[in-house]
């Protein structure tokens, strides 16, 4: 079994934790975002770069709407569901009135809201802030640790989760109090997407609401990754050369993604060329000055909350003194977005996608409304 995107999300939770960040770096909890430049202007009508390995200067993703579309809007369960978990774990639920759907990305929640039972959800992890969830009481504490006595509090019928987020032995404190708890696999990728919805479908028993919300996401997914395709360069020698790079500069955590990590799928879905697995790089890895300088990358992809840990592109520069051999750190050619949403992979994939293609290819044209 390839234990690559357990490791990266264990990596990346104890990171969080470390730094104990706040809810989605483009806003607040709670608060939708004020808007992205053309937001409403389809990729193929912007002024798309000529050049996009040449541009310089960094630029920010943004999606224009965090909210959570639902399937339907009268879901009913159909009860009891008993489904064997990711860990090989025969769980029976009996009860959805009191849901709880916690990762490192919160797109648990995002999918239980896309599935129709936003109502049923009482509870929320540190990165669910996106608006319909955003009054919900924090079953987390200093980053993403879970808090059991604030979980049973709020008295859960059902719970969902992943090992992205612990400690486990709060886990293992739900079961032993008689709550059924689910759990999916960490994994995050374009390509699992439809699995990660079907598994918190049948879990709380509405298979049919799974199957239409895990259709309209990849039908969605399908159509920006067509119109990405139309504005990318056709000759691949012209295709901009992407690397995923994670950092904590106060926790000193670098790290490259690369093959199986998630954000292969992604640089690819956006006409780019995955340098890290160009270079042969597997999985998650600590950053090597040597690696940085044989990918070469013209464009390095950032969470925001990372690019801040070292005081932006110019503290980049001067804390990882290789990327400034790369192009990438000649132009500048940073682009960067909110840590619970670039990677989060469940109903708004298809909206990371295409910020991130108007980030690269028209950045003048993306970010938030200033």
């Amino acid at each position: 079994m390839n234990r690559t995107p357990r490791l990266a999300a264990l990596l990346i939770a104890a990171a969080f934790a470390l730094t104990a960040c706040a809810p989605a770096a483009s806003q607040a909890a709670g608060e939708d975002a004020t808007g992205c430049r053309d937001s409403d202007v389809a990729l193929a009508d912007l002024a798309i770069l000529e050049a996009p390995r040449e541009h310089v200067g960094e630029s920010t993703a943004c999606l224009p709407t965090t909210s959570i579309e639902p399937v339907a809007d009268d879901v009913t369960p159909s009860l009891p569901a008993t489904v064997t978990d990711n860990q090989g774990t025969e769980v029976t639920v009996t009860d959805t009135s009191r849901i709880l759907a916690l990762d490192i990305y919160g797109s648990l929640a995002a999918t239980v809201f896309g599935l129709g039972l936003g109502d049923s959800v009482v509870g929320r992890d540190t990165s669910t802030g996106f608006p319909e969830a955003a009054d919900l009481p924090l079953v987390t504490q200093n980053g993403h640790e879970l808090n059991g006595e604030a979980i049973l509090d709020l008295q859960p019928t059902v719970i969902i989760t992943d090992s992205s987020i612990g400690p486990w032995d709060v886990v293992l404190q739900m079961r032993d109090a008689g709550v059924p708890v689910v759990v999916v696999t960490p994994e995050r990728s374009i390509e699992n997407t439809g699995e990660v919805i079907m598994a918190v479908a049948d879990a709380l028993g509405v298979h049919d609401a799974g199957v239409e919300l895990a259709e309209r996401v990849q039908a969605e997914i399908d159509d920006v990754v067509a119109q990405v395709a139309g504005i990318a360069p056709e000759d691949v020698a012209d295709r901009p050369r992407i690397m995923f790079f994670y950092v904590r500069g106060n926790a000193g955590i670098y790290y490259i993604f690369g093959a199986g990590s998630g954000t292969d799928s992604l640089i690819t879905s956006l006409g780019g060329v995955d340098v890290a697995t160009e270079i042969g790089w597997q999985g998650m890895r600590p950053m090597t000055a040597e690696a940085l300088v044989d990918a070469a990358p013209d464009v390095i992809l950032m969470m925001t909350k990372g690019l801040e840990s070292v005081d932006g592109v110019d503290g980049l520069l001067e804390t990882v003194p290789a990327i400034a051999e790369t192009p990438a750190g000649q132009h500048r050619r940073i682009v960067d977005m909110s840590d619970y949403e670039v990677l989060s992979f469940g109903p708004r994939t298809a909206a990371v996608i295409e910020a991130l293609a108007r980030a690269i290819y028209a950045p003048e044209q993306s970010g938030p409304v200033e």
